[in-house]
């Protein structure tokens, strides 16, 4: 504080102590910084999911979450603070998700973004809540560009990136089947190219020669299986599976249907047994190779795990309607404990600005069901979460892991 030199300092005496003694009487006060949607009593979260639509397989995870944030109130809330979770219908379409997003920011005035789903709806509003200086946090979408804080610095991913999932799968085939001829079913878009990618990065120099067959599908088409036939007609011993829940299933189906039992890879985002695996036919998924980073909730080997009895108590608890065979479940209550873990660290500074720099200040955090070795880590410069998986096969009625945990040098 100045003081007018040209006044008796103590004309000033009364007003110095009376600032002093405000300070000292309400610290905590002087302390609070707020952004539109934080308070001292609420922090609003902006959501969007397919509820809806060709994907809505996705919708149990908003319905997770919403369960999880919902116990998280229960149990006194953030730091003081209750949690509103605005979560809205986007049909997985990025028009759609454009029109949410700004209702999200203009008209419900969240305080950040949240595990938004689908990397076409993602990549629709990433430029719009970058210019709007809102966080897109924990995207549900594993494409590598959302690792890139240098142009995107207010979009962050989560779970390992699609790329670095692809490079297992064709690092395993070079190991263990050299002459394979490939086929590749995928999502065309911005997701199964990403996959795409990964798989001929991985193959390197073979690719050319061991891909031997690329089929794409729209998700407007209502069934898949013209594509699975086309594709057993190359000749191709090994099948990728690069599709949503939806299609995965149908693709697997086909599979049986047609007589063609190549060796099947199926991409980490449908490796639901609940929604994609039964839906199939568990006899039709036997063998199939995927990889995870979670804990799958029917693998009996975790069934006295303290993270996983900590899950089930939740579900049984705060989402007892939800299917705990699907492991989307599972997805949703890592990505949401993972918020609360950045929310708790921006105490009483609950800035959009704050909240990226906590988010970009995470070590070694256990949301509590990811694997065994796998710790979610991040740093200003590394906005890739989580960064390791492990291969499994699906065997019975459940998926078996094999090999060692694998981490990723994918980066954007």
């Amino acid at each position: 504080m100045q003081i007018d030199r040209s006044r008796r300092v103590i004309s000033a005496l009364p007003a110095a102590v009376a600032l002093i003694m405000g300070l000292c009487l309400t610290p905590a006060n002087a302390q609070k910084k707020y952004d539109p949607g934080a308070s001292d009593t609420e922090i609003k979260i902006g959501n969007i999911v397919p509820y809806s639509g060709p994907a809505s397989a996705y919708s149990v995870i908003g319905k997770t979450e919403a369960a999880y944030f919902n116990k998280i109130n229960a149990d006194g809330g953030i730091n003081g603070r209750k949690i509103t979770f605005i979560s809205y219908d986007d049909t997985y379409l990025p028009a759609k998700a454009i029109e949410q997003v700004r209702k999200l920011v203009e008209g419900d005035e969240v305080l950040l973004v949240f595990n938004s789903l689908g990397t076409a709806s993602n990549s629709a509003i990433q430029k719009y809540l970058n210019q709007k200086q809102v966080p897109q946090l924990f995207v549900a979408t594993g494409a590598t560009k959302w690792g890139d804080p240098k142009a995107f610095p207010w979009t962050m991913g989560w779970q390992p990136t699609y790329q670095a999932e692809g490079q297992v799968y064709a690092k395993y085939l070079l190991q263990t089947k050299p002459d394979a001829k490939i086929a590749v079913f995928y999502q065309n878009d911005d997701y199964g190219r990403d996959y795409l990618k990964g798989i001929k990065d991985g193959l390197g120099a073979k690719s050319a020669s061991m891909i031997v067959a690329e089929e794409s599908f729209e998700i407007s088409e209502p069934t898949i299986g013209s594509h699975i036939v086309k594709l057993k007609a190359s000749g191709a011993d090994v099948l990728f599976n690069i599709a949503t829940p939806k299609f995965a299933a149908q693709a697997i189906k086909k599979t049986a249907e047609i007589g063609w039992k190549p060796l099947q890879f199926l991409n980490n985002v449908s490796v639901s047994v609940g929604s994609v695996l039964k839906p199939a036919g568990l006899e039709n998924s036997q063998g199939i190779i995927s990889a995870d980073y979670r804990m799958d909730p029917t693998d009996p080997q975790w069934k006295d795990n303290a993270g996983m009895k900590e899950w089930i108590a939740f579900m049984d608890k705060d989402n007892p309607t939800a299917d705990k065979s699907d492991n989307l479940n599972i997805y949703a209550y890592n990505v949401a404990r993972t918020l609360v873990q950045v929310l708790k660290q921006c105490g009483d500074d609950l800035t959009r600005e704050n909240v990226m720099k906590q988010a970009a200040n995470i070590k070694n955090f256990e949301p509590g069901t990811l694997l065994p070795g796998i710790k979610i880590n991040t740093s200003p410069t590394d906005f890739y979460p989580i960064k390791q998986l492990q291969l499994m096969r699906f065997e019975g009625d459940t998926w078996k892991l094999f090999g060692p945990v694998m981490s990723s040098n994918v980066s954007g």
